[in-house]
């Protein structure tokens, strides 16, 4: 009998096809443990939908304490008898097997919806509106093809009830994007046959290293097989998409070091997909940097940093389950002289609008006080979350006061504006963690992450417990200094 293809298996598909041949075939012994913000994860999403179905003002049908075959049976029934809301259902037909959060009566027959713990669009950008989230369309679009099939179908409209209280409505058959444009359901068809090969053993996937890793049960599983074939995932910017496509050409690390890439090379363009003849020299040279021995990074183009006797090491915390950044850390250093840093930091101890807007405000206040200064931070996430507590709390700081304080002039960001376009270094990733490590720097917490911070933030919402607060103090510390860190190794340079 051929194995079920359910939702979360395409979820998975849209994160990592490896993974979901290492749930359906892989050794359970060589799991990871779930990690506690993982867990976390679940928790809220859990408790976040029996919140949600408490506060229906609306009858529904409660299908929870039902199981397999028992859950499908009366779903069924409760749609034969027409129910307006059925909470916790399960469909099927065929082989594909689904158990949406609602399913709501309407145009005839029933759509598809699931409760989510988060927004129900991709975060929108500085420029960009907020867009549908991939993982979640083809969840609801297979849901959507079961009702399809069983001929009950309310259209292609299912949606999500997100954290926001909102109900994102998913026109499946809608063009997304301007380039290419498709619609999610041919995102989602695509995604389905794909996993469909894949849970029929006739597909073979890769691990790769990738960010999304790090929270995986499979984790160390991939990393000791892209360790032991060089996998070209290795090479930083070298995605999973960009090595299969020139796995044709090159197969690993080293065989990329060691070619001859003016064969690859016509005029300007190489004869890799999406691949263009500078970004496989770029990726040859990090290869030849990984593979040489007592390999230094460098700069390949010149650097000009402006200067300051007061320069200020900026890196906040925030929980996106509930909407909120409880830290804003900076480390303080006066004429280049390490000895006289100063950690500095605004904690908010509810997560609360009351309590963010104040940590937020001590926050500029202190910025105000420093100037003339300037800031070091690691990537754009700093000013974009500045940006939206500046339109969220417009009486705590102007628009045009908060882009005079990121300005090129004052301010300076490590990642996108020196690491990236301007160094190289013989590392798998460019990630404060990975370069400030590579320089000597150690975190003095045993498990020093962002999603660790945001699991210990809420043991101290619910506890109080002041070894709590004291231990996301650190870890920001650190994150400060680490930034710190990496200036003077790329000054070293």
């Amino acid at each position: 009998m051929s194995k079920a293809i359910t939702a979360s298996m395409l979820y998975n598909y849209v994160q990592c096809p490896h993974r979901v041949a290492l749930d359906l075939f892989g050794d359970p012994g060589e799991r990871d443990p779930v990690s506690a913000f993982v867990q976390l994860l679940w928790d809220k999403g859990n408790a976040f939908e029996r919140e949600v179905i408490e506060n229906l003002r609306l009858p529904f049908t409660d299908l929870k304490a039902y199981c397999t075959e028992e859950k499908e049976s009366a779903t069924l029934e409760a749609m034969r008898r027409g129910d307006d809301l059925i909470y916790s259902g399960r469909i099927r037909s065929g082989d594909l097997l689904g158990e949406p959060d609602i399913l709501r009566k309407q145009r005839g027959g029933y759509v598809a919806g699931d409760i989510k713990s988060g927004s129900g669009e991709e975060d929108a950008s500085d420029n960009e509106e907020g867009r549908p989230k991939k993982h979640y369309a083809v969840q609801l679009a297979l849901y959507t093809e079961i009702l399809e099939r069983m001929d009950i179908s309310g259209g292609r409209v299912p949606f999500v009830w997100d954290i926001h209280n909102q109900e994102v409505v998913y026109d499946l058959d809608a063009l997304q994007g301007k380039r290419n444009p498709a619609s999610l359901w041919s995102v989602y068809e695509d995604v389905l046959g794909q996993v469909e090969t894949i849970a029929g053993g006739r597909g073979k996937t890769l691990a790769a290293y990738s960010s999304r890793c790090k929270l995986c049960h499979w984790r160390t599983v991939c990393l000791k097989a892209v360790t032991a074939t060089k996998d070209l995932t290795l090479i930083p910017e070298l995605g999973r998409s960009t090595r299969d496509s020139m796995l044709p050409y090159l197969k690993d690390i080293t065989e990329l070091a060691c070619a001859d890439v003016s064969t690859l090379i016509k005029g300007k363009k190489s004869v890799i997909p999406r691949v263009g003849p500078d970004t496989l020299i770029k990726f040859q040279a990090r290869a030849q940097l990984q593979l040489k021995a007592g390999s230094k990074p460098y700069c390949k183009k010149a650097l000009s940093l402006p200067a300051s006797p007061l320069e200020i090491f900026f890196d906040i915390e925030t929980d996106p389950m509930r909407d909120v950044c409880y830290l804003h850390g900076f480390v303080e250093r006066r004429d280049n002289d390490s000895k006289t840093e100063k950690y500095v930091a605004f904690f908010a101890d509810n997560p609360t609008a009351e309590e963010e807007k104040r940590a937020f405000g001590e926050a500029w206040e202190y910025i105000r006080a420093c100037r003339p200064c300037v800031i070091y931070y690691y990537s754009k996430y700093e000013r974009t979350i500045w940006r939206k507590l500046q339109q969220k709390y417009p009486d705590v700081v102007t628009a045009e006061e908060i882009e005079e304080m990121f300005a090129p002039e004052y301010a300076v960001d490590l990642y996108y504006d020196v690491v990236r376009p301007k160094t190289e270094w013989p590392t798998r990733d460019y990630s404060i963690k990975t370069l400030a490590t590579h320089l000597g720097f150690s975190w003095r917490d045993t498990d020093p992450s962002g999603a660790s911070s945001i699991e210990w933030y809420h043991r101290w919402v619910e506890t109080g417990d002041d070894d709590i607060r004291r231990r996301i103090l650190q870890y920001n510390e650190d994150d400060c200094i680490a930034t710190r860190v990496l200036l003077d190794g790329i000054r070293r340079l």
